[in-house]
């Protein structure tokens, strides 16, 4: 089913469709597109944001670290930073990129340690973007995975619900992935916040959580955990009232998707929607009035997990943009 072709592509085709719509209201989208949001791919090459790019960047760090030797915090944080380094140098880095990924980036070209550079306060959706290629990685302990998905958030994101939004995401893309039922998504993530509550991994984030007002590395990672499984807890209530046939602006069920848990939650709410629509999916994805390019790549990347590459329409791989990086990273996987 090319489960990881499925997923690179997928969020890569949402990030393409909700590149227009992002500084769009809700009413300026729908009158543009129709109440359905954008459901073709525009221009020739489609092109993604930095949530693409950046995803790009992890997973060839991914690829750098584990052809140099197994990856732990040591091993991986050169070639992320490396891979960073060069995303936010490229002169193709004109998307609107993030200020806090900028920001921290820069106190890196300065050569600062990551946890010195990292902004943070901050729990900006750059965070969770761009950490699909954790949840596809094969070979990995659960612990490690976490690990890295909340280091790799870690390095521009300092914040605790940074880490734990990624780590969710991270692993909804895994388990879909892996066959989970979209019916037990939910409650497994809401299971993961409650046994991964007091858990800090202490090798792969070190000190970190001496830059905030917690007087715990526990009472630091909590405070992440507990956010995002209030953010889950929206998306159960706004399920339960949901109608599907009618049209809505998805920020308004989950939350504008700027900040990492919101991003998550809006997504996960859209692919819980239309879990086996995938195209009607990330037009209402995209239709979003918040930070749609961000949530749209997110509910690719699930719906790319749960589908596999099969689910996306045929003419589409020839007409998005960076489909020589995505073929390979997916099959790579697959």
């Amino acid at each position: 089913m090319r489960k990881a072709s499925g997923t690179m592509y997928g969020l890569a085709y949402g990030d393409a469709l909700g590149k227009p719509t992002e500084f769009l209201t809700y009413e300026e989208i729908i009158r543009r597109y129709g109440p359905t949001g954008p459901l073709r791919l525009s221009g020739d090459p489609a092109l993604v944001t930095d949530d693409t790019q950046m995803t790009l960047a992890v997973a060839d760090a991914l690829f750098d670290t584990l052809d140099a030797g197994e990856l732990t915090a040591a091993h991986f944080e050169n070639p992320l930073r490396d891979r960073f380094l060069a995303w936010a140098q490229s002169p193709e880095n004109n998307r609107a990129p993030g200020m806090t990924c900028l920001r921290a980036i820069g106190r890196l070209a300065e050569g600062l340690p990551w946890a010195e550079a990292t902004v943070a306060d901050s729990k900006g959706c750059g965070a969770n973007m761009r950490v699909a290629p954790i949840g596809l990685l094969p070979g990995l302990s659960e612990a490690d995975r976490a690990g890295a998905a909340q280091f790799q958030a870690a390095v521009t994101h300092g914040h605790p619900t940074a880490l734990a939004a990624s780590d969710l995401t991270a692993f909804a893309v895994h388990w879909l992935a892996g066959g989970m039922p979209t019916g037990e998504l939910l409650d497994a993530l809401r299971d993961r916040c409650a046994g991964q509550r007091e858990v800090y991994h202490q090798e792969w984030l070190g000190e970190l959580w001496q830059r905030s007002t917690a007087t715990s590395a526990r009472d630091f990672i909590a405070r992440g955990w507990d956010e995002c499984l209030a953010a889950l807890d929206t998306v159960e209530r706004a399920l339960a009232v949901a109608d599907r046939a009618a049209y809505a602006d998805p920020c308004l069920a989950a939350g504008r998707g700027w900040i990492a848990e919101e991003a998550l939650a809006t997504a996960l709410y859209c692919y819980l929607m239309w879990p086996d629509e995938p195209v009607a999916m990330l037009g209402r994805a995209a239709a979003s009035s918040g930070d749609s390019d961000s949530i749209a790549s997110i509910a690719g990347a699930l719906a790319g997990a749960a589908l596999g590459f099969a689910a996306w329409p045929a003419g589409w791989a020839e007409q998005i943009e960076y489909r020589a990086e995505l073929d390979r990273i997916g099959r790579a996987w697959d």
